[in-house]
């Protein structure tokens, strides 16, 4: 249901283009990582996935269950809540551990949040959390590095800056990217193996930029 909802909603509100690096591949199993810029870009990601085929499972805010019939939907089609701050956030990469055993895809945000700038421009990535790296680990599941780009172009800063971005949208048709990365192997201990995911989203969302002409804001 949410990769059909985005795959009409995302070409009403920007223009959409997808490219892959050679040997980008989604083996029943993979991990999909990818960066976290905007309220809007979860939708971007499952549009351009859609367009390849792929329809993962997200891991998403627990707070999205809350809503009426949209939380049970969620849950019938296996999405997995993150109860950040919570006793119940480990649960998160057990529910993700047991959809890749079964060969589904699962979409993960490495940042795990949003970025607090008020700015429609690019940045890098923030750094990880560890639960990309441990589920990686622990599954030998393949690592998929996504980036998306344009995706604050739709909805950024405060949030009447927000609503109106959302409102405006269809008459801008902001230019939105993703670019999918060739499967990567993280190495090394949990740090190296969360600055590896780190870096190959990074690469993927600075190719997402660059397609898109976007400043990129420099880092603090």
């Amino acid at each position: 249901m949410l990769s059909r909802i985005a795959d009409v909603l995302v070409p009403a509100v920007g223009r959409l283009t997808v490219t892959a690096d050679a040997g980008a591949a989604f083996a029943p199993g993979s991990v999909i990582a990818a960066n976290h810029t905007s309220l809007a870009d979860p939708a971007v990601v499952l549009a351009a996935l859609r367009r390849l085929g792929v329809e993962p499972v997200v891991l998403a805010t627990a707070g999205l269950w809350r809503i009426p019939l949209f939380g049970r939907a969620l849950a019938r089609e296996g999405h997995i809540p993150v109860h950040r701050g919570d006793r119940r956030a480990a649960d998160s990469l057990s529910g993700a551990a047991e959809a890749l055993s079964r060969g589904r895809i699962v979409l993960i945000y490495g940042e795990g949040g949003l970025p607090r700038r008020r700015d429609a421009g690019e940045a890098a990535p923030e750094p990880f959390r560890s639960g990309l790296a441990r589920l990686v680990q622990h599954t030998g599941a393949p690592l998929v590095p996504l980036g998306q780009a344009g995706a604050r172009r739709i909805t950024s800063g405060s949030r009447t800056k927000q609503v109106a971005g959302l409102v405006t949208a269809p008459l801008r048709r902001p230019g939105l990217h993703v670019h999918i990365g060739a499967p990567v192997v993280l190495t090394g201990d949990g740090t190296d193996r969360t600055a590896h995911a780190h870096a190959a989203v990074t690469a993927a969302w600075r190719t997402a930029a660059e397609r898109l002409g976007e400043p990129v804001v420099p880092a603090a």
